[in-house]
């Protein structure tokens, strides 16, 4: 018989690893996650673009980039805060009505802020409650919708491509929504952009009231009890440990570029609203590139390296962006920083929510949104004081040096993390993937 030659070797490990895209989409062959999916969709894109309106109006009314990262701090730092209690409600709630409230709740946030816009009633301060509001309710909105994916599925072999997909949709409205924002904010104003994220709502609020899914509590513990529950099993559990310390960091020190992308786009590039829009739907199209890795890959396992590797280029990306002063370079140092972010950030939830018991879903849930949507809040707030003195690009450069540092760090810790990752993986019945000569979890 005929040897192979040794290249054959390296085209079967390609053939094996190659991304199939044909399951790309498996989890949308479920009905009520497809409805979902479409709703969310919407709904997500609507957020945006009020993001990039509310930081627009606030940079024209102060022209200060400390109010800049002040309301990107009050529409974050809930989470810190609430969002360990929201896990702990929801744990103990119906999620379905729980998600119907919620959601009612923004969408009339959303109006309101239109409102006293289009009037001329508009104050800074108005804004920074707006934020604040927002904030409290996004501290329900984020876990509950992760905690709401799993009971979409009749098939949980599908779950980690839903995380992957939900991660996709949430990115594709990133990158549409800042440009149209923009658009719309050189045609009109802020106020219609608020006023079609409020409509925006209405698309998630027919799906809930449509679907019927088994959301029954998952925890009857008291209070107390099912915060030292949850506590108690986050500090027994090193995956889950080394999962929030990443996400807490990377989040602190790397997303905190978006609320000083106004004076970036009005004081360094002499831009307006386009060139805002431009430079965050450039970070959205980085985003929506590594999600389609994500949902492309077949299984959960070889997602560990794609962490420490997310946030190492987001390190680098960032510091390239600080450096440039030139408009299209900025744009795709911005497109790998936002490939980096969601290889880190999305990475670490499909294992999280893989790897963790059902009646702990939503607590535990709920603290990965405060490390990772809090410690962008902190960040925010720090990197707007330090850019009102320092300047927005040596304060990035600044920040951008420690996630180096701390992504560095954790690659070292790589093999430890998988070393405990593996017995959990089997124990569940997901098996490695089949590439010779490589071990990966």
């Amino acid at each position: 018989m005929p040897r192979l030659p040794a290249s054959a070797g390296w085209f079967a490990r390609r053939r094996v690893s190659r991304p199939k895209w044909g399951h790309a989409w498996r989890a949308l062959r479920q009905a009520n996650y497809r409805w979902y999916f479409m709703g969310q969709a919407v709904s997500i894109l609507g957020s945006w673009m009020q993001q990039v309106a509310l930081g627009w109006l606030v940079y024209r009314l102060s022209g200060s980039a400390m109010l800049l990262g002040a309301t990107a701090f009050l529409a974050q730092i809930p989470q810190l805060f609430v969002a360990p209690l929201a896990g702990i409600v929801i744990d103990r709630s119906n999620i379905r009505r729980l998600m119907l409230l919620v959601q009612s709740g923004m969408c009339l946030q959303a109006l309101g802020l239109a409102a006293i816009t289009h009037y001329g009633w508009v104050e800074p301060w108005h804004l920074l409650l707006g934020a604040a509001v927002f904030g409290v309710l996004n501290s329900f909105d984020v876990p509950l919708r992760h905690a709401y994916t799993s009971q979409l599925l009749s098939d949980r072999r599908d779950l980690p491509n839903a995380i992957a997909l939900n991660s996709l949709f949430f990115n594709m409205a990133r990158f549409v929504g800042p440009p149209l924002a923009g658009v719309i904010l050189t045609l009109s104003s802020e106020a219609l952009c608020f006023a079609l994220n409020g409509l925006s709502f209405v698309a998630i609020l027919l799906v809930l009231l449509i679907l019927r899914t088994t959301s029954a509590a998952h925890s009857s513990a008291g209070f107390r009890e099912a915060m030292v529950e949850g506590g108690r099993y986050i500090r027994g559990s090193f995956p889950v440990r080394h999962i929030l310390w990443q996400v807490a960091l990377l989040n602190f020190l790397a997303a905190n570029y978006l609320p000083l992308m106004p004076a970036f786009a009005r004081d360094v590039f002499a831009g307006g609203p386009a060139t805002l829009g431009a430079l965050l739907g450039s970070a959205g199209a980085g985003a929506l590139f590594a999600s389609l890795g994500l949902a492309a890959r077949p299984t959960v396992r070889g997602l560990s390296g794609a962490i420490t590797n997310g946030n190492l280029l987001a390190g680098l990306a960032l510091l390239a962006f600080a450096l440039s002063g030139n408009e299209r370079l900025a744009q795709l140092m911005l497109f790998l920083l936002g490939f980096g972010l969601i290889n880190g950030n999305a990475s670490s939830n499909t294992i999280l929510q893989t790897i963790l018991p059902e009646h702990l879903r939503g607590r535990v849930l709920a603290v990965y949104s405060a490390a990772n949507l809090g410690a962008a809040a902190l960040g925010g707030l720090c990197s707007g004081a330090l850019a009102e003195h320092l300047g927005p690009g040596p304060t990035l450069l600044a920040l951008a040096c420690v996630l180096i540092g701390a992504a560095l760090f954790f690659r070292l810790r790589l093999e430890l993390f998988r070393m405990h990752l593996r017995p959990i993986y089997a124990r569940l019945g997901i098996k490695r993937q089949t590439v010779p000569g490589k071990d990966r979890s």
